[in-house]
């Protein structure tokens, strides 16, 4: 078990070197039916330790690599780094099932597109498996140079060397400060285990080095997920086919970031550093990213900008969340902001890679995705429309999907912060539910122009360079999956309580005395004539007053509609 464990996560590697045969020696099968096998097979694996995780029993395997420099390759399964294998594995699986029917073998190198791909999955099981902190450093570099090769996949396109270049930069200059953020945790613990480092961060936050390595390691992180102002790079890496878009933002390189947060909040949570650098950076993102997408007249620059706001959601959320390891007890009141950080993080998963998907089809049969350019599709594209739809109501908070149960776990970890008695929240913390707000009302619009400018209106056939019709069954497959998804967790959202949510909850607040235990997570539509309601209700009626009449306010200064009319 333990060596097969190893060489599993291994094993998108060892696949990629074989791609190159495949795709030579089997020309007439396109190569990606013999990539979707591997995630298939591995999501399915790892589901194996689904029962070990939900009863608390965490798995953990080691071989030596580097004894000189105490590098082991040692994997650790725990609650939150299996819901990052099973989103990998999963997500990938579906994304090559989409590729195979997007890239054309008789006009694409897809061998070069598969091997980046695999090298990218590798490089993801690497970062949120690894115990040992220097070989997550290995594999997190390595998601960088992947993640640069897929972006550049069109490198005749100076658009996507540009790209490239870019995320690149940024990303790896991040990755350089997280290192010296890790040489620094070696030298206040003495160790390179991350469950070590945690077993023994009581009495670490009066060390020198405490705050130094606190800032050097967020870094690191606000950069891979796209966090203001190192968010830059994100926009410009929508250069990158659309199956790698989808997999990029749904499930691995900008969550790696959200990954490393929550595996350090045990050592980190409850100062006051990291609760306010996380809530106001992540706040100020959501904020940001919501308002920009407004702005966008391409379909992934929409989509690119959403996800900046979507992720600096969890990363606030998970700052907030942070405030429950400074009591003794778990409490409801402290222990929802981590709730609706997981949840979210499934549910952005699901919906946010259907709309890639979907944006990729729209593209492929219309040549376009200028929404300029768009509209009238409903009756072409029925399928896509429906995938659309379903997907944009669930980011924009409408139920019954499942972004509307997470929209509210969030509005209610605001609304509980503002009676937090620590932090200095007396002053500043009635900021954060009206932030959230905001930034929720334009998330409404831009799900909105999303949809009804792509779909509704007149369609003109001038304005596309090709006959248009819906997408073949092929394409169609993976999008379906991930909106039934999305329908079925929000009608049945419990269904990933105990089973997903819990655990993951579990690893991140590990300095809550029996933490497993105490988490009784449950996720109901109705939560009464609350705050929550009448935000959520606010925001449905300001943002639909604001798609209305945006036509006719394009006159005006205020940045949301000087651009998309």
């Amino acid at each position: 078990m333990e060596q097969l464990t190893l060489l599993l996560v291994l094993s998108p590697f060892i696949l990629a070197i074989f791609v190159p045969i495949l795709y030579k020696y089997i020309r007439p099968v396109h190569t990606g039916w013999f990539v979707f096998l591997l995630p298939l097979f591995l999501f399915v694996y790892f589901i194996t330790y689904l029962p070990d995780v939900m009863n608390g029993n965490n798995s953990y395997y080691s071989v030596p690599w580097v004894p000189t420099l105490g590098m082991d390759f040692s994997i650790f399964v725990d609650g939150w780094g299996l819901l990052f294998a099973l989103l990998i594995t999963g997500i990938g699986f579906l994304v090559v099932l989409y590729s195979i029917y997007y890239l054309d073998k008789n006009q694409e190198k897809i061998h070069n597109f598969y091997v980046y791909l695999l090298m990218f999955m590798g490089a993801m099981l690497g970062v949120v498996l690894s115990d040992n902190i220097l070989v997550l450093y290995v594999f997190w570099e390595l998601t960088s140079l992947s993640s640069m090769l897929l972006i550049s996949y069109w490198f005749k396109r100076e658009a996507s060397i540009k790209g490239a270049q870019k995320s690149t930069l940024i990303t790896v200059f991040g990755g350089f400060t997280m290192l010296a953020g890790i040489a620094l945790l070696y030298l206040m613990t003495g160790t390179l285990s991350i469950q070590e480092m945690i077993a023994g961060a009581d009495g670490l936050s009066t060390e020198t080095f405490f705050l130094p390595a606190m800032l050097l390691l967020l870094v690191g992180a606000l950069t891979k997920s796209a966090q203001f102002p190192f968010h830059i790079w994100l926009p410009d890496a929508m250069e990158a086919p659309t199956p790698v878009s989808a997999y990029l933002h749904s499930a691995t390189m900008v969550k790696a970031g959200i990954y490393l947060i929550a595996r350090f909040t045990p050592f980190f949570g409850g100062s006051a550093e990291w609760f306010w650098i996380l809530a106001s950076f992540g706040l100020f993102t959501l904020l940001y990213g919501s308002i920009s997408a407004v702005r966008q007249k391409d379909l992934k620059s929409i989509l690119a900008y959403s996800t900046i706001s979507q992720l600096g959601m969890i990363v606030s959320l998970l700052g907030i969340g942070s405030a429950a390891l400074y009591f003794d007890a778990p409490d409801e009141l402290y222990t929802g902001a981590i709730l609706a950080a997981v949840f979210h993080l499934i549910n952005h998963a699901t919906f946010k890679g259907a709309l890639f998907m979907a944006a990729g089809i729209v593209d492929h049969e219309t040549g376009t995705r200028d929404i300029r350019k768009l509209g009238g599709l409903l009756t072409i594209m029925p399928a896509t429309f429906t995938i659309s739809a379903i997907g944009a109501a669930s980011m924009a908070g409408l139920p019954p999907f499942n972004g509307f149960l997470s929209k509210e776990e969030f509005f209610m970890a605001l609304t509980d912060a503002t009676q937090f008695e620590i932090f200095s929240m007396q002053s500043a913390g009635i900021f954060f539910p009206i932030i959230g707000w905001v930034a929720s009302v334009f998330t409404f619009l831009y799900c909105c122009i999303f949809v009804f400018r792509t779909f509704g209106g007149k369609f003109i056939p001038e304005n596309f360079k090709k006959e248009v019709h819906e997408a073949p069954i092929g394409m169609l497959i993976s999008p379906i999956i991930l909106v039934a998804i999305v329908v079925i967790t929000g009608i049945f959202p419990n269904l990933l309580a105990d089973t997903f949510i819990a655990p993951a909850m579990a690893s991140i607040l590990q300095g809550i005395p029996e933490s497993h235990a105490a988490f009784d997570v449950n996720i109901t539509h109705w939560h009464g004539f609350e705050i929550e309601l009448f935000m959520t209700i606010g925001v449905f009626v300001l943002g639909g007053i604001l798609y209305a009449t945006m036509r006719r306010c394009k006159n005006l200064p205020f940045i949301i509609v000087s651009e998309i009319s």
